[in-house]
């Protein structure tokens, strides 16, 4: 079992996700090297800020979240985790 985080952006996401970034990077690349964290990234077709990833765990979705630039400094304007049954593994 995975667990599915979706971001929904706020309507002018772009100079705010750009100051946030760099804060929002590490965190990424935190949970990253701790393996908690497998996949992250933007969805496109439309570019709207839209985002999702994929966490091993929820307690580790939501702590990301909890602390994540994006989230504190109003970049995303809503948020789920959702279970996710894997079917296909190498």
């Amino acid at each position: 079992m995975k667990y599915v985080m979706t971001y929904r952006a706020v309507e002018d996401f772009l100079p705010l996700a750009q100051q946030n970034y760099p804060a929002h990077s590490a965190r990424v690349d935190e949970f990253a090297h701790r393996g908690d964290l497998l996949m992250v990234g933007t969805l496109d077709e439309p570019m709207n800020g839209d985002a999702m990833g994929v966490f091993t765990t929820r307690e580790a979705a939501e702590e990301f979240i909890a602390g994540d630039p994006f989230v504190l400094n109003g970049v995303v304007a809503g948020w789920t985790v959702r279970p996710w049954h894997e079917v296909l593994q190498p």
